[in-house]
Formats: structure tokens, C-alpha cells, sequence
């Protein structure tokens, strides 16, 4: 520790590990010592950056607040031993997009933005980012699929973005009332869903916590459901694939499972909304990462050991498909032409990536890495899934989360993201969809025609730039 670290970042470290056994009452693997080299496969970095150079970030808000407590203290860390000032903004979730597009329109603002979904559609005023990109391969391993989908644009052979890590999101239900309703281990499929959920409805008058509003959640929610049912909303290439018999039954499975088993709030929910709902023990099943446990862990001990996790859902024909929750993705404006400025932004990425464990670990593993090689103690026998450090009971609640990236898609699959991809996504296309069927506006039918040509004026557009299309040969 002492060869890497100064005293007082050793002080705090010992702090919080000490902190951390405590309130779960278990010794097991620690983060690894926190280090920053100098090369990264083919980069290099100099020992000291010149005097005044200094970077600027905005991110959101972590869901996890132990999170930004310790990364606001990594990053002055970080900076004293680069001499490099950092200024980091945290901004609400909400924000993100708002505040990146007028940056760019600008032609000036932060040095990074951390955005949580797919920046495709901001592409164009976006620096290529290949060459960290192909550092980081270099020196931690393959990128996980759910990540490099997201930053990196095939038809482009380009990267517009650096994605460190990513959110699996499990199925989460209230484990004694599926028990009760004759599901031990909750949900496995969209029939036991509305099976299920009908059972606990009409007998407790608590509902099923699945969104169709516009925010992140309802989207989410909207696409693993799609897909499990065999339903795309793009082909491999980019294309429009919505417009087919199974996507209308995913609509219309959403329009019973309304009917039958919900409430009309969820027209109206907001991200927070679905967490609220279950920790306070008004919903019996969502679809989410584990922030909102975390939560209740600390404020309804009680609902979080009644708390359940599991894969995703699988659909009629046993498919599953369930969308990662959120992705850690900055990205560098081109405004950003000081080279100085620029190396050591990317230098910060390549260091917060090395220290990984450290990402995992105080997000309260909300964050897995994008490159797993750098977070052992997350999946090795007797890791931090197995015993989980923040305190599950039982120690493994969280294993179901090991095999995630088997189970988890994400925003363009089958393809990658793209800048329609991205543009339909922040534009809630798809939860409207949900509702217009869910409210009796449309049929299912209608109302994914329509959408479908939303969707098609929204592709052409983008393909018109060259931005969407099959993958370069």
C-alpha cells in the first residue's frame, strides 16, 4: 500500500474497510490496493502532467450514496498525484442528457461527461475514443459485450465512448407473498408473472411494479419483455424489426398484466418510483438493480431479507433477454482540444478502470466492471457474491447476479447501439407504446405499427448520415 498510496489515502482506506467489516460482520477478500501506472498496453502516461493542466467531470448522483463519498476523495487523490486539478460535478439523473447536448451545442463545458445509457445520438460532436479504448483491452482483457455494444459504432469502426462498467438487472420480489401464492423462488417466466401476480393482487391488493411511463425504468422493463417474447426493435444492422406477431403479444401481455394485476400510478412513475414502491412493501415484484436493496437494507431491514432475486424472466419459448439496468459511459466532447487536458482524462479512465475493485466495492457492487479481470474478489469462490460484504442475508442472496452477462442485452441488440438507437431510447418511444395499449387508447396492434413508424422516420434519418447500417467487413 505504501509504495502506491500517500498516508492519508492509506488512513482513509484502512477506514473504510474497517467500517465495512464491521457492518456486515465478515472478514473477506479486500479491494486491491489502489495504484496508478504509468502505461496501459500501448499508452503512455508521464509521472507528473505540466502545472494548470486540469480536467473537469460531470456525472449523476450515484443511486449508491456511499459511491460519491468515496469517489469525490478518489479523484483529489488522483489529482495530487498527477498534478492535475479535478473539478467533478455531480448533476441529477435526469440532467444528464439536458446537460450534455447543450455542452456540445455550446462548444464548451466539462472535460468528461458519465452518462447511464447509450450516447450514440450525440455522436457528432463526440471525440474518437479508439485509442484508450484499445489500451484498455490491452491491459485488462476483453470488454463484456453488454459494454463495448454501447460505445462502440460498427459501421463506423469507431469508438465514441469509454464504458467502465455496467448494472445488471435482476427480477426482485417480495419472497413470503410468492411463497404464499405457491412461487418459492418468485417468477421464472412472464406466465408466472401474471400468474402469480394476479394471486397476491386479489388477495393483498398489492400489485406488480412494472412500469409504462416515460423514464428509465418503464424502457427497460418494456425491451426485456420484447425480446423475451422474441420481438426485436432493431435487426442486427440497424433496421426497424418491431412491427411483428411477437412484439403485439408482448404488448398485449403488458395490457393484461395492467388489467389485472396493477395500478394507474405506473403511468406516472419517475426512477425512484418502483424502488420506493417495494422497500416501503407496496409492490410485490419489480425489475431493477440492487440500489433500491441497498436502501432497504439501511431503512426496511425487515423487506430487504424478504427480498428475493432472479434472472431474468423467460419468455413463451424460454428466451431471455433482460436489459442491463444502467452502463457508466463517459465520453469527450470535441470542444476538448487542449492535448494536455485530454491525456490526463484519459489517463483518469484507464486508472478508475485499474482500480476497479475499488468501483465495485464502495458502489456496494452496483457496478460490475466492463472489463472483469479487474474485480476478482467480485466472482471468485468465497468472493464478494458469495459473502456478500454490505450484509445479505443469507451472505449469498447475491449470487443469482454471477452469470448476468449470459442473461443480459441491451439497447440495439442483437446489434450495437446506435444514434437512432440512442435517439429512440431518450425518447421513450417504447413505454409509450406499452401505455397507449395499456390504457385501451390503441390495440396492441396499433399501437406497434405506429411506433414502428415513429421509429422508421427516426432510423432513416440517422442512416441518411451514414450512421446506421451493417457492420464495416
Amino acid at each position: 500500500m505504501k509504495r502506491y498510496l500517500s498516508k492519508s489515502w492509506v488512513m482513509l482506506a484502512a477506514l473504510l474497510l474497517s467500517a465495512a467489516a464491521v457492518a456486515a460482520g465478515t472478514e473477506g477478500p479486500q479491494p486491491t490496493p489502489v495504484h496508478f501506472p504509468s502505461k496501459f498496453g500501448s499508452m503512455s502516461f508521464p509521472a507528473k502532467f505540466p502545472a494548470g493542466t486540469t480536467i473537469t467531470l460531470t456525472q449523476w448522483s450515484h443511486f449508491v450514496p456511499r459511491y460519491d463519498k468515496w469517489f469525490d476523495p478518489y479523484a483529489q487523490e488522483w489529482g495530487k498525484r498527477n498534478n492535475v486539478k479535478v473539478v467533478v460535478q455531480h448533476i441529477n439523473l435526469g440532467d444528464l442528457v439536458p446537460t450534455l447536448a447543450a455542452a456540445v451545442a455550446a462548444g464548451k463545458g466539462a472535460t468528461l461527461f458519465e452518462m447511464v445509457s447509450p450516447p450514440a445520438s450525440f455522436i457528432q460532436g463526440l471525440q474518437n475514443m479508439d485509442e484508450v479504448n484499445k489500451a484498455a483491452e490491452q491491459a485488462f482483457g476483453k470488454q463484456e459485450q453488454v459494454c463495448t455494444s454501447q460505445t462502440y459504432l460498427p459501421i463506423k469502426n469507431e469508438w465514441y465512448g469509454y464504458c467502465h462498467g455496467w448494472v445488471p438487472d435482476p427480477g426482485d420480489y417480495r419472497v413470503s407473498l410468492w411463497k404464499e401464492a405457491g412461487y418459492p423462488t418468485g417468477p421464472h417466466t412472464y406466465a408466472d408473472l401474471y400468474d402469480g401476480g394476479v394471486k397476491i393482487f386479489k388477495k393483498t391488493g398489492i400489485p406488480v411494479g412494472v412500469g409504462m411511463s416515460p423514464e428509465l425504468d418503464s424502457e427497460f422493463y418494456t425491451r426485456s419483455l420484447i425480446w423475451s417474447y422474441g420481438g426485436q426493435v432493431f435487426d442486427k444492422c440497424g433496421d426497424v424489426a418491431l412491427d411483428s406477431p411477437q412484439v403485439v403479444a408482448a404488448v398485449a401481455y403488458q395490457a393484461k398484466l395492467f388489467k389485472d394485476a396493477e395500478t394507474p400510478e405506473v403511468f406516472a412513475w419517475n426512477p425512484a418510483s418502483n424502488n420506493q414502491g417495494f422497500v416501503s412493501g407496496q409492490l410485490s415484484y419489480i425489475q431493477n438493480s440492487i440500489s433500491f436493496y441497498r436502501t432497504a437494507q439501511a431503512s426496511a431491514p425487515a423487506n430487504a431479507v424478504d427480498t428475493g432475486f432472479s434472472p431474468g424472466l423467460k419468455g413463451p419459448t424460454g428466451q431471455v433477454h433482460q436489459t442491463s439496468h444502467v452502463w457508466f459511459i463517459y465520453v469527450m466532447p470535441k470542444y476538448v482540444t487542449n492535448p494536455e487536458e485530454k491525456l490526463a482524462a484519459e489517463k483518469f479512465l484507464l486508472d478508475l478502470t485499474a482500480n476497479y475493485s475499488w468501483v465495485t466495492y464502495e458502489s456496494e457492487l452496483y457496478n460490475f466492471p466492463a472489463f472483469p479481470k479487474t474485480v476478482p474478489q467480485l466472482f471468485e469462490k468465497g468472493g464478494w457474491l458469495d459473502h456478500d460484504p454490505w450484509g445479505s442475508k443469507p451472505a449469498d442472496k447475491l449470487e443469482v447476479l454471477r452469470n448476468a452477462a449470459e442473461w443480459t442485452a441491451w439497447p440495439g441488440w442483437p446489434g450495437s447501439a446506435n444514434p437512432a438507437v440512442s435517439e429512440v431510447y431518450n425518447t421513450h418511444l417504447l413505454s409509450t407504446m406499452m401505455a397507449q395499449a395499456a390504457r385501451g387508447e390503441k390495440t396492441p396492434e396499433q399501437a406497434v405499427k405506429d411506433t414502428a413508424a415513429q421509429i422508421a422516420n427516426i432510423v432513416a434519418k440517422w442512416k441518411k448520415l451514414g450512421f446506421v447500417g451493417c457492420p464495416v467487413k
